[in-house]
């Protein structure tokens, strides 16, 4: 196959891409529609499309497998065949080959396509026994390539004798769906989508239009220049009437007054014009812009429907094999999302959608005995509301049974058995966002080992957003992403800290108050604020960014209120500076996370301005209003010598753990810090003087083993102490979280009080 035309290929490569969809989506649509020569007419089309395209670039085996399957929708078409679940299978697996060749880079594709021989050999000759069954008829052979003595053609179809098929129904029996395609082999360059997308016409038009009158506006500068200069030179002209003149007594200067005042006169009128001028030139050029980012703006955004192409076949090919009859529909496809969020969604939708078929959606005889369609069905939907996208993945399944999930969370230790019998039922659904928890011990390819919905929550947390998660027993589960519309424009709330601006994106403040400094409480020393009934602890935002104090607050404490998923907090700004668009800058990479911050923009005035990240804020603030932070271990007086308390690190997202290992080891004497994740672990690591820290394992967006690496990697902090416990108790756990660079590896299966104590007390010595 050497000497094919890379951009021939390359065009090969676009045409498979979007017959392949077609092809996939109008399969997947036979499964619950009647296969009419109307819905089967697109479909020969589309082969037919590949086969033509396959033949112009010299690609053989895709002319013979696109003639097959063309074959098979003729047949339909004709009458002479029934199409069943197994014909769309196996119609799907010969889709699957164009998608991967469609995924390649363009001078990839032969070689592919020649490693794929033997697998499109044997799906030729299923597709042509297929429409055998009603017409024999012998498959082509292809042609083949002298330079490529593999690529021979496929054996000629055996004509087997084939019962007539029943025609597709929802309650007919179903095989095991085919396998997903499989990834590209070592050495295989992907198609780059980099350097390029995909613009309207009509966008392109108006982008071109408004660069157009930009540029005329940019040439108006040099006659606002002349009309500027008029001015310089009327006012030099009055400078010179007004120099010293000789008059007729010493001292004496004569001022020609007339002549002083029509270059005042000709001066002010220069001067008006001249400013009329700028404010229309300002104020088009304001124009401009706006018009000009707004469809700079435009064009990164795609519909919904482009990103939710896959979800009908992911969801058919999981109610397949999982014995189940699911309908999805997609809802709002052409709402317009930001390209860059439309692809981070596909992962999180793609296990919410799985999680939704395999726990939510009941087998159909279960669902009949329910009095429920014997389908069930899960809406996927998209929509813009106050300012954001929300997505919502629904279905009419089971729902959530709250018991069984608290009877988990007690099983695996996460909460004592009296805190979860007065738990709300939303916050007993948190547990479901932890890594590696999961409502069912029985490990398949789809469930129980607890990946999906931490999937979607760090993703959304990634993006700025929030997940929310509602059920009613028996009758569904809703999952809604809070998502901003785009990434590179964020209405965001500007405020002073220690004189410096700061902002934070609209869609992480709960509230701003203006509070009178009297109405403020105090209890054990940490001021709080009632928010709708509430206390709400708050703190000086100077506090957890390390700035100096500037100046007392007045009579009145502005307040910016932000929350995560389990704690709400108040920040005490100096001043409020209003709400701007900013154009978010990513910092340098080579600075790594910066705690607390997670982008830059300009402002107008191009002073710059760092944007908070409201996850590791209410995380630092969580740390600071613990009370560990805030409260320190002093010998009494006359008790001796003073000797330094030791500083301990607690590293758990479970609350529970975190509180039942800070009370044992301040209990014993030790100064004790907290962490809820690895990250927030590492960053309060560098930026503290510790002796030693207690890590879990399993935690979100940084594990204990990444950050037990991180640390060992930091010249500073590689003898630092680190006792690793966790609930993994194997022995290979045991040995990786040592390699990686553990002092101690303890299981909370079953180390007691004393083995930790130990431990440390082995490490550090006695506080």
């Amino acid at each position: 196959m050497s000497g094919l035309d890379e951009g021939l290929l390359d065009l090969f490569r676009t045409e498979a891409e979007a017959n392949a969809l077609a092809l996939e989506s109008g399969l997947v649509a036979l499964d619950t529609g009647t296969a009419t020569k109307e819905v089967l007419e697109p479909l020969m089309r589309a082969a037919h499309s590949l086969k033509g395209a396959a033949r112009i670039v010299g690609l053989d085996a895709a002319v013979v497998l696109a003639h097959a399957m063309e074959d098979v929708f003729v047949a339909a078409q004709r009458g002479k065949l029934a199409l069943v679940p197994a014909h769309v299978d196996r119609l799907l697996a010969g889709v699957d080959v164009f998608a991967r060749l469609a995924s390649l880079d363009p001078s990839a594709i032969p070689a592919r396509l020649g490693a794929m021989d033997a697998e499109i050999r044997t799906l030729v000759t299923e597709l042509v026994a297929f429409s055998s069954a009603g017409a024999p008829a012998a498959a082509p052979a292809p042609k083949v390539d002298p330079e490529t003595p593999d690529a021979a053609p496929p054996p000629a179809a055996a004509s087997p004798a084939v019962a007539p098929p029943t025609p597709l129904s929802p309650t007919s029996p179903v095989p095991a769906p085919a396998p997903p395609p499989a990834p590209s082999g070592p050495g295989e360059p992907a198609a780059s989508r980099e350097g390029s997308v995909v613009v309207g016409t009509g966008t392109l038009d108006r982008l071109t239009g408004l660069a157009g009158e930009s540029l005329v506006q940019a040439r108006r500068a040099p006659d606002l220049m002349r009309e500027f200069a008029t001015v310089k030179a009327s006012l030099a002209r009055m400078s010179g009437l007004l120099e010293d003149r000789p008059g007729g007594r010493p001292g004496e200067r004569i001022v020609p007054v007339a002549a002083l005042a029509r270059e005042v006169e000709e001066s002010r009128a220069a001067l008006v014009r001249a400013l009329d001028a700028l404010e229309r030139h300002a104020h088009r050029t304001e124009e401009i812009a706006d018009r000009l980012h707004g469809e700079a703006v435009s064009a990164r955004m795609r519909p919904f429907g482009e990103g939710a192409r896959g979800f009908p076949r992911l969801v058919r090919d999981t109610a397949r094999e999982l014995g189940k009859e699911i309908v999805l529909e997609v809802r709002g496809e052409e709402t317009r999302v930001d390209r860059d969020i439309l692809a981070l969604l596909e992962a999180p939708l793609g296990h919410a959608l799985r999680n939704a078929c395999d726990h939510g959606i009941e087998l159909p005889d279960e669902r009949l005995v329910k009095g429920k369609p014997r389908a069930g069905r899960i809406v996927l939907t998209a929509e813009h509301r106050s300012g954001a996208l929300f997505v919502t993945v629904a279905d009419d399944g089971r729902g959530l049974d709250p018991e069984r999930i608290r009877a988990r969370v007690a099983e695996r230790g996460l909460a004592p058995q009296s805190l979860l019998a007065g738990i709300k039922e939303a916050e007993l659904f948190e547990f479901l966002f932890l890594p590696g928890f999961s409502t069912t011990s029985r490990v398949t390819q789809l469930s129980g080992r607890g990946v999906g919905l931490d999937v979607v929550q760090s993703m959304a947390r990634d993006v700025g957003g929030r997940v929310g998660l509602t059920s009613t027993l028996g009758a569904g589960t809703a999952l809604t992403l809070q998502l901003p519309l785009t990434l590179s424009v964020v209405r965001s709330l500007l405020f002073l800290v220690s004189g410096e601006p700061f902002a934070l994106p609209l869609s992480r403040i709960d509230r701003v108050l203006e509070v009178p400094a009297e109405e403020l409480r105090t209890a054990e020393g940490k001021a709080f604020v009632d928010v709708d009934g509430r206390a709400v602890g708050v703190l000086f935002a100077r506090q957890p960014l390390g700035l100096p104090p500037v100046g007392e607050p007045g009579g009145t404490v502005k307040v910016v209120v932000v929350s995560d998923r389990l704690d709400t907090y108040g920040l005490v700004v100096d001043s409020f500076l209003g709400e701007r668009q900013l154009v978010l800058r990513p910092l340098d990479p080579r600075l790594g996370k910066v705690p607390d911050l997670s982008a830059a923009a300009l402002l107008e005035d191009g002073t710059p301005v760092l944007v908070l990240d409201a996850e590791d804020l209410v995380r630092s603030i969580h740390g600071i209003l613990s009370g560990s932070e805030v409260e320190s271990v002093r010998p009494k007086a006359g008790s001796g010598p003073e000797r330094r308390v030791r500083r301990i690190l607690v590293v758990d997202d479970s609350i529970t753990v975190r509180e039942v290992e800070r009370r044992l080891l301040a209990s014993h004497g030790y100064e004790v810090d907290v962490a809820v994740d690895g990250m927030d672990g590492f960053n309060r690591v560098r930026s503290g003087r510790y002796d030693l820290v207690v890590t879990d394992v399993d935690m979100p967006r940084m594990n204990g083993i990444e950050m037990v690496t991180r640390i060992r990697s930091e010249s500073s902090l590689a003898r630092l102490p680190v006792v690793i416990v966790s609930y993994k108790d194997r022995e290979e756990d045991r040995l990786q979280g040592l390699a990686a660079g553990a002092s101690y590896y303890l299981t909370k299966g079953s180390f007691d009080d004393r083995s930790l104590l130990t431990a440390i007390a082995d490490l550090i010595g006695e506080p």
